[in-house]
């Protein structure tokens, strides 16, 4: 009569498992961190550069900004259209530009001159990628172009908002951990002492928007979101359109986790809903 002792043994670490989940929804819920809705005029961002939105979190960040009634044109810089993109294109709000070297920008000086704002959302996974490559790619392809934009940038205050990833450290024993914290680090030492601020964003889980999340990425974010650990990819772009008008709130280096980037984003909602007007 083994079998009921087993079942218990069995059971004890889900019942655990349970009490820890439902204790951090609680507290998560009763954690009054909201962010309050920015009244003033908002900085100047009607022009505005996309880099990776053939990607997740790149399709959340352009569908946010397609609706954003700030932005007046969207520069994607990409490899291949998406339906999202060519769906910007017809409505004339995307100029849609394909690039195939992301170490040399010498090619699209006249897309990127003009833009506020830079929203870069370019990576890779890293399973099955070398070190070098995933450096390259995570690394060097935005620090490449930061160089070439400082340098044909005709705006006195630009900023730069790039999707890092959450817990990350230089003393990981993970590859990718190392490569993203040296990108952040590289990017900020480049950006101080100039008249760019350069953002990071940590999320943890990013859902796909609607239209792009299967069964198994729905189930993923609903598992997550409830403790915190879960941001849907529209939800980053709202979030770094309203870092972007709260400039002076800001400061190069800055870093946004998954909670920050989901009340920035909520932040963003607030305010489009009580009507702010547009600086063009």
């Amino acid at each position: 009569m083994t079998f009921p002792r087993i079942r218990t043994i069995l059971l004890i670490p889900i019942a655990l498992f349970a009490l820890v989940y439902i204790a951090g929804v609680v507290m998560l819920a009763l954690k009054d961190d909201s962010i309050a809705v920015f009244e003033e005029a908002t900085a100047t961002y009607d022009t505005i550069a996309i880099f990776g939105a053939s990607g997740t979190a790149g399709d959340g960040i352009l569908k946010a900004a397609l609706a954003n009634p700030e932005i007046r044109k969207i520069h994607v810089i990409t490899r291949r259209a998406t339906p999202r993109i060519e769906q910007g294109v017809a409505s004339g709000k995307v100029q849609m530009t394909r690039h195939m070297d992301y170490l040399d920008y010498s090619a699209i000086q006249e897309q990127i001159a003009g833009a506020d704002a830079v929203y870069w959302a370019i990576g890779i996974s890293s399973v099955g990628v070398d070190e070098e490559t995933y450096g390259m790619i995570h690394v060097d392809f935005p620090a490449r172009f930061l160089a070439e934009w400082i340098n044909v940038s005709d705006k006195p205050d630009i900023s730069f908002h790039y999707i890092s990833s959450s817990d990350i450290s230089e003393d990981s024993s993970a590859m990718w951990a190392r490569e993203k914290v040296r990108a952040e680090r590289t990017l900020f030492e480049f950006a101080e002492g100039t008249n760019l601020r350069v953002i990071a964003y940590r999320p943890d889980y990013i859902g796909p928007t609607d239209e792009e999340a299967h069964i198994g990425q729905d189930l993923l974010f609903w598992f997550f979101a409830p403790v915190g650990a879960a941001v849907r990819a529209e939800q980053i772009g709202q979030a770094m359109f309203e870092v972007t008008a709260r400039a002076g709130e800001f400061e190069n280096g800055d870093r946004l986790g998954t909670r920050k980037i989901v009340r920035y984003s909520d932040a963003y909602v607030q305010r489009q809903l009580t009507g702010a007007e547009p600086r063009f």
